[in-house]
């Protein structure tokens, strides 16, 4: 029988949509029913170089279930290239198109010679969810536009991290981690944002090797890579939050870089010494709140859920109740991001449950026993089960209701202290 899914935190693949959108001057164009764009569209909370509410679409309907709707697809392909300017045209396909058995690949090949790249991913809700789809567009780019390159630039670094948009600080953390990156002497080089884009694209092939920040999405991608363009990955899982993490980072990075490990260590002390510089200034506050718990729930996905984790344990000493992952992880990945939840200081390890129904999340919180007011941070939707247990709690994860982040980030030595404040700032309103 059936069962009813509460407060789902992702969206279906064709929502990849918005990882074509964060490449700039790319446009998807998508071969789906209308109601599907629509949807998607609205859900992005975002407009840029072109707004999703107008992404060309072919707009499907029941005569071309029957007939088929590669002529319609065909059409509004050719038109795309004709309207709107853009450097990248990425086809993404709905359901329908695939369970009728529309020939897109042969549609999109039609276009090999023509000005501008035209590629497709096959997006279909049915076949996984966003960031799945995030992966396939990936996949398609390094598989229909890239070609291997001889040329080879020493210390050039592609740097890949969450979903865009789906994380609301994707592209602040993307920023920090390139300059985290930069400090080390290296050339960051990522494709999402302002500036990046086809020109970065095509750096890929010449990079001295693939960073992935990231618990499993991206991974196919980097394999991928690896196999077609001969480039090494380091796959780091936990998104570097505070100085612990991201120290742990650098030294990581510069190991597998080759980066000389005195000037390493010499960059690490300074950031150290500026981050706890701001940490002793307040450290009265933090040692002698009495009105929040220690311990603390995540509702999050994998990336965020374990980062936030680690930081709160490693650098501010709280310890873990249950933490939920709700992003559908593939089972292939969910041992060794059990793992990752055992690797924190002090020999503390952290439950944690794959789960996706926001229901059974709140009862769960809702029976757990946190010794006073707890810290939850999630979604949008965790304000309520938060009211009902006296809890503190902070908009960090999707739905980002509550807060509007443009350039905002997590990451690194500042991105430690910017969520510190935040949740701080939470703890603060019961002094009163």
């Amino acid at each position: 029988m059936a069962k009813i899914l509460d407060k789902q935190r992702y969206k279906c693949a064709m929502s990849a949509m918005s990882t074509v959108q964060a490449i700039e001057r790319a446009i998807p164009v998508l071969h789906a029913g209308p109601g599907c764009a629509q949807k998607l569209s609205n859900s992005s909370g975002s407009s840029g170089y072109f707004s999703p509410n107008i992404f060309p679409c072919t707009s499907i309907n029941e005569k071309d279930v029957v007939f088929g709707g590669e002529t319609k697809l065909r059409s509004t392909i050719e038109n795309s290239l004709k309207i709107i300017d853009a450097d990248l045209y990425v086809v993404l396909t709905g359901c329908t198109p695939e369970i009728v058995g529309d020939t897109v690949e042969e549609v999109v090949q039609e276009f090999e010679d023509a000005e501008k790249p035209v590629i497709f991913a096959s997006t279909a809700g049915f076949r996984g969810n966003n960031y799945k789809g995030h992966e396939w567009v990936i996949n398609a780019i390094i598989e229909q536009y890239l070609e291997p390159s001889d040329k080879k630039t020493k210390g050039l670094v592609n740097i890949w991290a969450d979903v865009p948009y789906q994380d609301e600080f994707w592209l602040g953390n993307l920023r920090e981690l390139e300059k985290l990156v930069a400090d080390l002497g290296l050339i960051p080089n990522t494709i999402f944002g302002y500036r990046r884009g086809i020109k970065n694209i095509k750096k890929i092939p010449e990079a001295q090797f693939n960073l992935l920040v990231s618990t499993w999405v991206g991974l196919e991608n980097v394999k991928l890579m690896e196999e077609k363009f001969g480039i090494p990955y380091l796959h780091y899982p936990t998104l570097p939050i505070g100085a612990f993490e991201t120290s742990k980072f650098l030294r990581t990075v510069g190991e597998f870089a080759g980066v000389d490990k005195d000037k390493v260590e010499a960059l690490i002390a300074e950031k150290e010494d500026y981050y706890y510089y701001y940490i002793e200034r307040y450290a009265d506050l933090f040692l002698e709140t009495r009105v929040m718990s220690k311990k603390f729930s995540i509702v999050a996905d994998a990336q965020y859920t374990l980062g936030i984790t680690k930081f709160l344990v490693n650098d501010l000493g709280l310890f873990p109740a249950k933490q939920f992952i709700t992003d559908d992880t593939p089972l292939e990945y969910r041992k060794n991001i059990e793992e990752y939840f055992k690797d924190l200081n002090y020999d503390i390890k952290a439950e944690i449950s794959f789960i996706t129904d926001g229901y059974k999340i709140h009862k769960e919180i809702e029976s757990t026993d946190y010794h006073g007011y707890p810290l939850i941070l999630g979604g949008y939707w965790e304000k309520e089960v938060a009211a009902k247990t006296n809890a503190h709690y902070l908009n960090v994860s999707w739905p980002v209701n509550e807060r509007l982040v443009m350039n905002s980030y997590y990451v690194g030595y500042d991105g430690g202290l910017k969520l510190i404040e935040d949740i701080y700032s939470v703890v603060k309103t019961r002094f009163n």
